[in-house]
């Protein structure tokens, strides 16, 4: 979780694009960020891969009022609703994008491309059918940020005890000046986004880098296979709410459209 997921920005600026906030150019220009090009393939009327602008459009024009976020994992199909297909594809990328109002499915699929010294990433986004139906453990925002502020107490208690690397001071600077380098000039959320998902989202990014930091840097102080048993399960329900708390502030646009809050 060092980045941000490439469907989170896909369904962020998307909506921005869908409800007028933003032009289908800025919208793009976010969407594919250092990526060389995004294009999606599958999409119903086309006969082979169409840029981002195209797609968005004909999405819209198929019914799409709104893009969801999964970010589903080995025995979590987290934000998913089927159908089996769509949710193995989904899982094999361990993120997706879903079309409310449009039983349509996004699922990138990354390239690296280039001589090395001079690689660069071309995404494809596999549009595939899905099931209209809710999607798979997805909070609420409220729900998503009591149960981050909770996991995130719990697991820096039990790294604490543990003395793992990831849990003191030196974790934090790592982590801050990650955030510094990762997030320079950019938004956390598209325009049009409530400032609860912004904070809810900020922390699930947090927790996640915390984590990261904690498993990069080997067993910190927990020598034994208890040690390290009750590090990793200290970890495991912290980065299933950290993904659940993201799935939740990228997915507040649409909750909040249906809610009939715009």
């Amino acid at each position: 979780m060092l980045s941000e997921p490439r469907s989170g920005r896909l369904a962020a600026w998307g909506n921005a694009l869908l409800a007028g906030f933003v032009s289908p150019d800025d919208a793009v220009l976010a969407i594919v960020g250092e990526d060389a090009v995004h294009r999606v393939e599958g999409l119903p009327g086309e006969s082979g891969p169409v840029g981002l602008t195209l797609a968005l459009g004909r999405l819209r024009g198929l019914g799409a009022v709104g893009l969801r976020v999964a970010l589903p994992a080995p025995g979590h199909p987290l934000g998913l609703s089927g159908p089996p297909d769509f949710n193995a594809r989904a899982l094999e990328a361990e993120e997706a994008v879903v079309c409310q109002g449009a039983a349509l499915g996004l699922v990138p699929e990354v390239y690296e491309a280039g001589p090395a010294g001079d690689v660069h990433v071309e995404v494809v986004w596999h549009c595939l059918a899905v099931r209209e139906a809710p999607p798979a453990d997805v909070p609420s925002l409220g729900e998503a940020e009591r149960e981050l502020a909770e996991a995130l107490r719990d697991a820096t208690r039990v790294l604490s005890q543990l003395d793992v690397a990831a849990s003191g001071p030196v974790a934090e600077a790592a982590v801050d000046a990650y955030r510094a380098r990762a997030e320079r000039g950019r938004e956390v959320l598209a325009p049009g986004y409530p400032p609860r998902a912004v904070r809810v989202l900020e922390l699930a990014q947090r927790v996640g880098l915390l984590i990261s930091v904690a498993y990069e840097n080997g067993h910190g102080g927990a020598v034994t296979a208890s040690e390290m048993a009750a590090r990793a399960e200290a970890l495991r329900p912290v980065e299933r709410t950290a993904r659940r708390a993201q799935v939740a502030a990228y997915n507040a646009f649409v909750e909040e459209r249906e809610r009939g809050v715009r």
